[in-house]
């Protein structure tokens, strides 16, 4: 498992130059202004529930990546903390936002533990990539980073992602994905698919008030708050 963790944060600091084209709809991932639309209607929909709560002070986004949210919780939080392995996505989501309350750290997630609590933990397409031995160990740590009522926003894939046979992603089996990059380097990686009411319970049993929600193609989400 170490060393599919290890290729895992190879893959990402690889992919990190073309991240956005998934994202975006752009390049190999891109089905025609129907699929794009339908995508981008969708992130709306979770947009707008992530702009739904009053600002706060303290947010703590695990995985941003390239800044594809964290400039949303540039907009929601005083100060953002975001935290990711790849010095190379961290790079790139500096340079796009150059927003002056956002700080980075440079981070393996399956080794973090928090050391202070926040108003709000974020992650987005992380999850999926947690693998089932270390679910529980990684969702306490998100517990113990959240102050009793803080809140917990979560967006991940819905399904497997069939956006373009030129993608190269191939489920092995079970949790295990084998995924390429453009130019033909292959990497396995994590890759789980929750069902709403199944993750639901697991983020439930986890001391989270918290109801995943789908929507009608390519996300689920979830926005809830730690209990007391």
């Amino acid at each position: 498992m170490t060393t599919r963790l290890q290729q895992q944060i190879k893959y990402y600091r690889a992919r990190a130059p073309e991240y956005d084209e998934w994202f975006y709809r752009t390049g190999r991932y891109d089905r025609g202004p129907a699929h794009t639309q339908q995508w981008q209607r969708e992130v709306e929909i979770v947009r707008r529930q992530l702009h739904s709560r009053p600002r706060c002070e303290q947010i703590l986004e695990l995985a941003p990546g390239t800044g594809i949210w964290t400039q949303d919780l540039a907009q929601l939080g005083e100060r953002v903390t975001a935290l990711d392995a790849s010095p190379e996505m961290i790079a790139i989501n500096r340079a796009k936002l150059a927003a002056d309350n956002v700080e980075y750290e440079l981070c393996d997630l399956f080794q973090w533990q928090p050391q202070r609590q926040v108003d709000m933990v974020f992650f987005g397409f992380w999850l999926s990539h947690v693998p089932a031995d270390k679910l529980s160990g990684f969702l306490q740590a998100v517990q113990a980073a959240l102050k009793p009522g803080g809140r917990l926003f979560i967006v991940d894939s819905r399904e497997p992602d069939q956006s373009n046979p030129r993608t190269g992603t191939q489920t092995i089996e079970g949790d295990r994905q084998q995924r390429e990059l453009k130019d033909g380097r292959q990497y396995e990686i994590v890759k789980i698919y929750y069902e709403p009411q199944a993750l639901s319970a697991i983020l439930r049993e986890h001391g989270f008030d918290i109801e995943v929600q789908a929507t009608a193609n390519f996300f689920l989400y979830a926005d809830g708050v730690r209990l007391a």
